[in-house]
């Protein structure tokens, strides 16, 4: 009877004691690159493990815009584990990553049971604490712009949040209510929605003064 060769190997057998010590080892390694404050190393880590984290928090959230924010937020709060304490057994360090993960999804599970519990009146409209010159165009004069670059924005999540807390200026209690997110998880979406529609904002700006350049030309 000929034998299967190794390269052939069924991808769900487990690895050796001997790989495992093999990934252990480049773990730990890793570990220590980041504390050192190897920026190269930092990338390495997520791309090692950041389809296995997706993968996982898709699974357990069967929410994709709310796995992805739980999956950029396992990553910050590891790297700063990782450039601050460290790990008691860097060679764990596959462990942490994904039980950070796991926890992460916990959390927002019990907000999300509270909300759900409590109510409305659970969440107050705390609103921005420290509004910028963004949240001044959104609410002033320039609507009819701020509509038309609303429209460019995507996902169609951002938009709905932006047009609905800035300028139909609904309390931010209602609009987790109606998106399914805590006040935190709130904060997040609505902080890189922003920074998506500032982008829009800079790019429409660099066109106006191009268009006004070669009209004086």
């Amino acid at each position: 009877m000929s034998q299967v060769p190794a390269s052939s190997a069924s991808p769900a057998s487990f690895p050796s004691a001997a790989q495992r010590a093999d990934e252990a080892q480049a773990a730990a390694e890793l570990t220590q690159r980041i504390a050192a404050g190897d920026t190269a190393a930092e990338g390495e880590l997520i791309k090692l493990y950041s389809r296995g984290v997706l993968f996982l928090l898709r699974r357990l959230t069967r929410q994709p815009d709310l796995a992805e924010d739980l999956h950029q937020e396992t990553f910050r709060v590891v790297l700063e584990r990782l450039r601050g304490p460290g790990l008691e057994d860097p060679r764990r360090l596959g462990g942490f990553v994904h039980r950070t993960a796991r926890n992460l999804f916990l959390g927002a599970a019990r907000k999300t049971a509270r909300r759900q519990t409590d109510g409305e009146n659970a969440l107050p409209d705390v609103g921005d604490p420290r509004p910028g010159p963004l949240d001044a165009t959104l609410r002033g004069e320039r609507a009819s712009l701020v509509r038309r670059l609303l429209a460019e924005l995507r996902p169609e999540r951002d938009r709905q949040i932006l047009l609905r807390y800035f300028l139909a200026e609904e309390p931010k209690a209602r609009l987790c209510s109606a998106f399914e997110l805590s006040s935190e998880h709130f904060d997040r979406v609505l902080y890189r929605a922003k920074k998506r529609f500032r982008e829009l904002v800079e790019r429409s700006e660099k066109r106006r003064r191009l268009a006004e350049s070669i009209k004086t030309r």
